[in-house]
């Protein structure tokens, strides 16, 4: 299971978003952290919540124990950290509320403990990214999701502190920076010292002083705007967490499935990698692992029919649609169809090949999930496009358990306008 820690501010350090949590005081060879430390679950997440000032507030920016504090999330197994503070803004655009999710630094601090390596061995940690672009990525899109107004992209000037910024300061830092704060700087290198990826999501609760018709910031100022949207912040954890988990599970999940595939050289002809899914099939764990998965991704999504592509794609599309409930298409080799049907006739990397629907199979304007087993050229499943087309459907996405990466197969599909989705991708070799 995955741990990630979070580190907060005011209001930010809730144990009720956390389930089965309990409080641990955690010892490190750099003293004590900010606080005890509060871990519980979220979803299929362990997390760990420091309250960065303490929980009494009571610790300065300059007296954090930064060191402590990601000594103390790295010592618990935590291998994300999600950070929240307050800033204020540089630019007009970036107004008091909105949340900002810096990708650069500027350090102007004076007197804090910067490294873990400041005895012993040396170490030039590299900080041309300071954050970690997977997680920047997921909050800003989890903060799209929710609605928020959010900046993508700012660099953040870190002062020492306590104290608040002259206004020739605030010029000076609005020449070159987009918001100002007081704590990433050490936090987000140490975290890249000790190998946990870092994203900060700053809230901007003022404008400095830099802006003459706005009120100067106050202490008082930050904490109303800290209180009046710390529950913003904390949905935006808590559902970026669950998508954390998530991943981490779906990742198990695929290790798992990918060992269950067969692989059969030479087969159907000398040269090819055949990636053979009836020992996943087989398998009943692998089988329903599988079947999670494609029913995760589906479940609330718009589809009115699922069409099965002989034969391995008949399995996983039967038990796709039942399911989710929905109507069974099948597209076969020729000659096997009764009644009327279309046929699409196309290339394969190891020849030429042919499939057939039902002229009666797809109504006009149906949106159509196409399931199959394997991706290699996208010979197959290009055809099985075209006849959904024919027939007046609507390709909702084009779906596969195992993707040959290098034939080139999902690049033609995406070339053509579909979408394209696979648990597992192998070497074509």
């Amino acid at each position: 299971m995955i741990k990630i820690g979070i580190i907060g501010g005011s209001g930010l350090d809730d144990p009720k978003i956390l389930e089965n949590f309990e409080e641990k005081q955690v010892e490190t060879s750099y003293g004590a952290c900010s606080s005890k430390i509060t871990c519980g679950n979220i979803g299929n997440a362990e997390v760990c919540i420091i309250a960065r000032h303490g929980k009494k507030h009571d610790i300065s920016p300059s007296n954090v124990n930064y060191r402590a504090n990601i000594a103390a999330l790295k010592k618990l197994g935590c291998s994300i950290i999600l950070a929240s503070s307050a800033v204020g803004s540089l630019r007009e655009e970036i107004s008091p509320g909105d949340l900002v999710f810096p990708d650069q630094f500027i350090d102007f601090t004076k007197q804090r403990k910067l490294t873990f390596f400041d005895t012993g061995e040396v170490v030039h940690t590299p900080m041309a990214e300071p954050f970690s672009e997977k997680l920047r990525k997921i909050l800003i899109e989890t903060s799209d999701e929710l609605g928020f107004n959010h900046h993508p992209l700012a660099t953040i000037a870190v002062i020492e502190g306590p104290r608040f910024s002259t206004r020739a300061e605030s010029f000076f830092f609005k020449s070159f920076a987009d918001i100002i704060g007081m704590t990433t700087v050490p936090e987000a290198q140490l975290a890249r010292e000790a190998g946990i990826e870092y994203a900060s999501v700053a809230m901007a609760t003022d404008y400095d002083c830099w802006k003459e018709d706005a009120e100067s910031v106050t202490f008082e100022m930050i904490t109303e705007r800290m209180k009046e949207n710390a529950e913003k912040v904390k949905s935006l954890f808590v559902r970026t967490i669950q998508k954390l988990g998530e991943d981490e599970l779906n990742k198990e999940h695929k290790d798992f499935i990918k060992s269950k595939i067969r692989t059969v050289p030479n087969w159907p002809k000398e040269g090819i990698m055949f990636r053979d899914i009836t020992t996943l099939l087989k398998d009943a764990d692998g089988f329903q692992r599988t079947m999670k998965l494609f029913e995760d991704r589906y479940k609330n999504r718009e589809i009115d029919l699922i069409a099965g592509i002989e034969s391995r794609g008949f399995v996983v599309a039967s038990a796709l649609a039942s399911r989710l409930g929905k109507g069974l298409v099948l597209i076969r080799k020729p000659n096997k169809l009764p009644a009327e049907k279309e046929r699409e006739e196309y290339d394969l990397e190891y020849g030429k090949d042919a499939v057939e629907i039902h002229k009666d199979a797809i109504n006009q304007g149906q949106k159509v999930l196409l399931v199959d087993d394997l991706l290699a050229t996208s010979g197959t499943m290009g055809g099985a496009c075209n006849l959904v087309e024919k027939l007046g459907g609507e390709i909702v996405e084009c779906s596969f358990i195992v993707e040959l990466e290098d034939l080139g197969g999902r690049k033609k599909l995406q070339d053509r306008g579909m979408k394209v989705f696979s648990i597992v991708k192998f070497d074509g070799n």
